[in-house]
């Protein structure tokens, strides 16, 4: 039967699902709304100096969400720049509207077009100019990389100008950037609208309440301290000046009209000015006292001292007409209570004067004031009360009156609690219009006497200078050895000297003094250093230049970094740091001992290095150095030399015409200067038969130069065969070394005695006892050995194996025998340069190379790819720390010299075996200590032999896998075991199908 499903009810109610839907999509609108504020607080708080992929420091993280949300940002704000915040904006609008339940059915179909508003923000923050701190931490612009680099395309196809194109797109961009984004956001046109007048009527109500409050608090304000400073300084200045106004009113009317009438525009006019003392000149002043201390007014309220000094130095207005009033006008005056007393004292003080007495001159009186203070501070108001218009004289003062004046107040001066004031009164009137000129000057005086009692500024700190980084070596002038300044003496022979070898002189060397010295400034060294300062930042590398070394070639700046960055880091940065300086290469690695790291760009113009310079030095002429090596110059200009005894060996890389074949062409001169052919012999090959054959008959050789590989590989056999007789020896005579060695004979020419050495023979038969001979042989030098080889990868094509062997054994043993090894190589790869050499190499030396993994392969690191050539090289002594050092040059004129000079000594004495070659037995058994043998040359390969003969034999039947299989060896050794008994005729050749007859008969 079918199961029904037409009539079943659903599972949840239309309501209930509707509900459900709802609040899954308030929830999806919170989770928005979250990850919004989570990006709004991580671009927030973007700080380019915190650490991330970009930017290895050690510095805390300042943004707000960690680590997490600096990577996130400084990845956001490197490719669109602000862009970024679209996707905050993004997520915020839409976490509202689905919260809302406002347009959340246009989310999928807006949304999907974020990421375009995203990349047009982008383009629209380039078209904006950045500010200096931008730039100053960013090495993009505001739209990030991708904006940039679509901005720059769109410059560069308008067929405008750069600027006006930038204006067009800024514009055109900006309207795209407001349409999409609201398109994005999910805006329609009613929304937008709506919106449009909410914002309007916003901005009109906030700009009413904003004027309202500005209003109502000015106007209130200034009422409020306009009322209080007419009331406090009105009602004082009116009591104080009643007196005089009194007095002057009487002597007015007497004496110019004789009748009761006075002018009433006086009496009004001084009423003003008490009461409202901006309006204009008062007529009438009281006299001036020191001030009570008071409450701290505002700024903005001229009370007090200073509200009466305004109105005094501001110039009298004209006079207004005049009415004429009866003087019982002038009886209404309102008191302030508790100044009874001062008024008392000021009508003694009037009553006390009898004649006029003028006064001085503003400009005296101020002096004077000056002087009597000790001090220059704003000076006190003084008013010219002399007889002007009608008015009659005042009395002077009397004695008991002056004892009763107080001294004259200190504007600065600080003020005593409780003063009790005795002010002068003074006879105020109205100024003449000639006087007017009198009055500009008497106020000019009193601003520049309050102008020059202002407080001097303090003088501005200098700023401090800037920390010398140029660092120059105090140097002294290489002392030269006491062979190079024997040869600079003029020398007197008087009887012919013995014939004896003679040392070329230095002579035949090019001077040092013809060599061009360069020198670049402090200022330029310093340029140079801010500019690389700014360059590592640019890339990210916080840290600073603490010190820079000018050498003859290179210049070194030494970077201190900031905590927790990586060198790897920086070295990586060498091909960038080149381009943006400008050289042609760069060289990063650390100094050794040092938390520095070294920075080495080439100079612009290179010092040539001369050999005769490191010849001449005392390191070298009077120097211990058995076999000393003239390397050249390190950075900073001091000779290298190294010893090639103490090496043991050499191993030299580099390019074709980076400088290999003139710094062998130094050493070999080195050792020609220093030591004679009782002391050093040598054996050259030169496969490429170009470089050393020059040297070919000089007394130094053991054999003629050697070109052919073939005999190169003998020269090396005989090589070692010569150091393990040399190890004979020296175990007879019980030494260590040659050193030892060549002490003693030494020691026994000097006696003219011979050499013996006790041995056990073997047992007396009759006692059992050991017998004993004493054995004597001739004492003989050992002079040391040095084999050169020019090209290696040549005589590795050609024997590998055995060349392979034969370096092996004397790279592990020769050293104590006094033979040592100079091998140079053009292709280091590492067919050439196996492990086993580099093994038995830890001295080397490299020249400019082509790539990374060459470096590598020399020295284990990189940096030789970023040497300049032409004799710049990377020394690793002993395989520790790697020097920088430049080579000299020796041009080929100076070596034909030398070489000239040395034939002249002799003929050379050469070793037939070393080309040769030696027995058989002799050869079989270097064969056997180099491994050459394919008889067997192990008691193991013996036995294996032995055993596969047998097998053989027994069963009739010999194969190349039949051997392999019995013995369960290798392919290879089965397959030799075979050929070795080919060889001795135990098995026949293969026939044509690959069978063997066995030759030995069955036994």
């Amino acid at each position: 039967m079918a199961y029904q499903t037409r009539g079943r009810d659903p599972l949840l109610d239309s309501n209930m699902a509707l509900a459900i839907e709802k609040r899954g999509k308030e929830l999806l609108g919170l989770g928005l709304l979250g990850l919004a504020a989570v990006a709004m607080m991580m671009f927030a708080s973007y700080s380019p100096d915190d650490p991330s992929w970009l930017s290895a420091v050690d510095t805390p993280v300042q943004n707000w969400i960690g680590q997490t949300g600096a990577t996130i940002a400084a990845t956001l704000f490197m490719v669109v720049g602000l862009g970024g915040w679209g996707i905050a904006i993004v997520l915020a609008v839409w976490g509202v509207r689905f919260v809302l339940h406002r347009g959340q059915e246009r989310a999928m179909a807006r949304a999907i077009f974020a990421p375009i508003w995203v990349a047009v923000l982008s383009l629209y923050a380039a078209s904006l100019t950045p500010g200096a701190e931008w730039y100053a931490s960013h090495s993009f612009g505001l739209g990030g990389i991708f904006g940039d680099t679509v901005m720059g395309a769109a410059l560069g196809i308008l067929p405008i100008g750069a600027a006006a194109g930038l204006k067009i797109l800024s514009l055109v961009l900006g309207i795209v950037m407001l349409g999409l984004g609201a398109f994005v956001c999910g805006f329609e046109r009613s929304e937008i609208a709506r919106g449009l007048r909410w914002l309007t009527l916003g901005v009109i109500m906030a700009y009413s309440v904003l004027i309202g409050l500005l209003t109502r608090g000015a106007a209130g304000a200034a009422g409020a301290a306009r009322t209080a400073r007419f009331a406090a300084q009105g009602a004082a200045q009116a009591r104080r000046a009643e007196p005089a106004l009194a007095q002057s009113r009487s002597d007015a009317v007497t004496e110019t009209h004789g009748a009761p009438p006075i002018r009433r525009s006086v009496h009004a006019k001084v009423q003003h000015d008490l009461h409202d003392p901006e309006d204009g000149h008062a007529q009438y002043h009281a006299p001036l006292q020191a001030p009570q201390r008071a409450a701290p007014r505002a700024p903005e309220k001229q009370g007090g001292l200073l509200g009466r000094i305004n109105p005094l130095a501001r110039k009298p207005g004209p006079m207004p007409a005049q009415e004429w009033v009866e003087p019982e006008a002038v009886a209404g005056d309102r008191e302030m209570p508790g100044e009874d007393r001062i008024k008392e004292k000021i009508a003694d003080i009037i009553k006390s004067r009898v004649r006029a007495a003028p006064q001085a001159p503003v400009q005296h009186a101020a002096a004077a004031a000056i002087a009597r203070t000790g001090r220059r501070g704003p000076t006190p108001l003084l008013l010219d009360t002399a007889r002007q218009g009608g008015l009659p004289p005042e009395p002077p003062l009397t004695s008991a009156a002056a004892q009763t004046l107080p001294p004259e107040p200190r504007l600065s001066a600080p003020v005593p609690q409780a003063p009790d004031p005795a002010p002068t009164a003074y006879q105020a009137q109205p100024a003449p219009v000639e006087d007017v000129a009198q009055d500009d000057l008497d106020e000019a005086v009193i601003l520049d006497d309050t102008m020059r009692a202002a407080p001097q500024p303090a003088p501005r700190a200098q700023a401090p200078e800037p920390k010398k980084v140029v660092q120059h070596l105090q140097r002294k002038a290489p002392a030269p050895s006491a062979r190079a300044a024997a040869e600079a003496q003029p020398a007197l022979q008087f009887e012919e000297a013995a014939a004896q070898y003679e040392l070329p002189p230095l002579s035949l060397l090019s001077s040092p003094d013809n060599i061009t010295r360069y020198h670049l400034s402090d200022e330029a060294l310093e340029e140079n250093a801010r500019m690389l300062e700014v360059v590592l930042d640019d890339y990210g590398v916080k840290g600073e230049i603490v010190s820079v070394r000018p050498g003859p070639v290179v210049t070194m700046y030494e970077l201190e970094p900031a905590p927790g960055l990586k060198a790897s880091r920086v070295i990586g940065l060498s091909d960038d740091i080149a381009r943006s300086m400008s050289a042609l290469s760069a060289r990063v690695s650390t100094v050794p001992g040092r938390t520095v790291i070294g920075i080495e760009l080439p100079n612009d113009n290179r010092e040539m290095v001369s050999l005769r310079e490191i010849l001449s030095n005392r390191d070298f002429g009077d120097g211990n150095h058995k076999l000393p090596l003239a390397l050249g110059k390190d950075i900073g200009g001091d000779a290298m030399i190294a010893n090639l005894a103490k090496m043991p060996h050499l191993l030299i890389a580099g390019t074709t015409g980076s400088g290999k074949s003139v710094a062998i062409n130094t050493m070999i001169l080195s050792l020609l200067y220093k030591l004679t052919p009782d002391d050093c012999r040598m054996i050259m090959i030169d496969p490429k038969m170009l470089e050393l054959s020059v040297y070919d008959g000089i007394p130094h050789l053991l054999s003629p130069v050697v070109t052919d590989p073939k005999k190169a590989v003998v020269a090396l056999k005989w090589t070692v065969a010569e150091m393990e007789e040399r190890y004979r020896k020296m175990s007879k005579m019980g030494v260590r070394n040659i050193d030892g060695y060549n002490g003693r004979v030494a020691d026994a020419q000097a006696k003219n005695e011979m050499f013996s050495r006790t041995v056990q023979t073997g047992f007396d038969d009759e006692t059992g006892e050991p017998v004993f001979e004493t054995e004597k042989f001739a004492p003989e030098k050992m002079p040391y050995i040095v084999v050169i080889v020019d090209e290696m990868a040549d005589l590795m094509m050609v024997a590998g194996k055995e060349i392979e062997a034969c370096i092996q054994r004397l790279a592990q043993m020769a050293r104590a025998s006094g033979i040592h090894i100079i091998m140079a190589t053009q292709r280091p790869s590492v067919d050439v340069i196996t492990g086993t050499i580099k093994a038995n190499f830890p001295t080397r030396i490299s020249f400019q190379v082509t790539s990374k993994i060459d470096s590598r392969t020399i020295l284990g690191e990189m940096g030789a790819e970023q040497l300049l050539g032409m004799g710049d090289m990377l020394y690793m002594a002993g395989g520790a720390k790697i020097t920088r050092c430049h080579g000299p040059f020796v041009s080929d004129e100076e070596v034909e010299d030398v070489v000239n000079h040395l034939k002249s000594q002799g003929p050379p004495v050469y070793v037939g075996s070393v080309l040769e070659g030696p027995d058989e037995d002799k050869a079989s058994n270097i064969d056997a200590v180099l491994g050459l043998s394919t008889g067997g040359n192990t008691d193991g390969e013996d036995a294996l032999y032995d055993q596969a003969v047998q097998i053989a034999i027994t069963d009739r039947k010999c194969s190349t896998s039949y051997i392999q299989r019995k013995l369960a060896i290798g392919y290879n050794k089965a397959a030799r075991l075979v050929e070795q008994m080919e060889d001795q005729g135990v098995v026949s050749a293969a026939n044509h199908v690959g069978k063997r007859e066995i030759l030995v008969p069955e036994q």
